[in-house]
């Protein structure tokens, strides 16, 4: 006879879970929070074009024993979007209001999980503080050349030329399609995506004003290839403690973006999953028992 669990019995994972807005420098920043304020601290940084709400699967997973921050940066999820000619679309100004956000928090001493976008803004608050990083965790975000794939080659040509190529630009960008293919990839296994992600992914890029918002930042990130080798520099010197989780169906970082962080921290650990650029659609609970392996031994140390 099948069993019937009471109410009684069951227990939400999420119940720590909380959702929050702050004001930081004139801007509201929404962020998610869980896990007890006395735990150790990781600060989730997420990618485009995305937000906060990437990190929901992992948060119930971490809750148990740590405080999880994740904001969502100006332009993204549910923190105020100004418009370009109101508010400087940079990575330093996004890592600026992210930096004064984490002193607003009271936070001086975490882990920095860093995907995609959070990587540029990541390093810049670790190189501004590096006092207070722990340890860095890194899931599809690149510090190293060789991790830009061939799509960026395209790219580099709205760089070098953004007149005439941002209306290409803007429809390739904001794209239903492209913004389904940075989830799937080339995962053999497409079943395994939620088609929601995409779906309120696109939603949101659809918003007035959020093309030009994109855009305009995406010019900026020739800015982070320029700043690579003074992270690596800083990653050399500092040797941070570092765990890397790759999904290797990403279309636009490759592998060797991965394999590069063991050339400037010999200790990272590295682990290539069978996921895609948002691995966490398809490898959350593998990903979350490498996540709570290292921050167990990252705790041990400390001890």
């Amino acid at each position: 006879m099948a069993m019937q669990a009471s109410a009684n019995s069951l227990q939400s994972s999420r119940h720590s879970i909380s959702y929050h807005t702050v004001d930081v420098l004139g801007v509201n920043i929404f962020y998610r929070e869980a896990g007890p304020s006395d735990a150790p601290v990781v600060l989730l940084l997420h990618g485009f074009p995305s937000s906060s709400r990437m990190w929901e699967p992992l948060l119930p997973l971490l809750a148990d024993k740590y405080h999880l921050i994740a904001p969502d940066y100006p332009g993204f999820g549910n923190s105020s979007a100004p418009a370009p000619s109101d508010f400087e679309y940079s990575f330093d100004n996004l890592a600026r209001v992210t930096n004064e956000f984490t002193t607003k928090l009271g936070l001086t001493n975490y882990v920095l999980f860093m995907q995609d976008y959070g990587g540029p803004v990541g390093f810049r608050l670790a190189l501004a503080h590096p006092e207070r990083v722990r340890a860095i965790i890194v899931q599809n975000a690149v510090a190293h050349e060789q991790g830009l794939g061939p799509v960026w080659e395209a790219r580099r040509k709205f760089w070098a030329d953004p007149v005439h190529e941002i209306d290409k630009l803007k429809a390739n960008f904001t794209s239903f399609e492209a913004t389904r293919q940075r989830h799937v990839g080339t995962s053999p296994h497409p079943d395994r995506y939620d088609p929601d992600l995409w779906g309120d992914e696109s939603a949101f890029l659809s918003r007035p004003g959020q093309a030009d918002i994109q855009t305009t930042l995406f010019l900026e990130y020739r800015t982070n290839v320029a700043s690579y080798p003074q992270w690596q520099k800083w990653l050399r010197e500092t040797q941070p403690r570092t765990l890397v989780v790759w999904g290797r169906y990403d279309p636009s970082f490759t592998v060797a973006g991965a394999t590069a962080y063991a050339a400037d921290v010999p200790a990272a650990e590295v682990h290539i999953l069978d996921a895609g650029h948002f691995a966490l659609d398809e490898a959350t609970d593998e990903i979350a028992t490498l996540v709570r392996d290292f921050l167990a031994r990252l705790d041990q140390r400390r001890e």
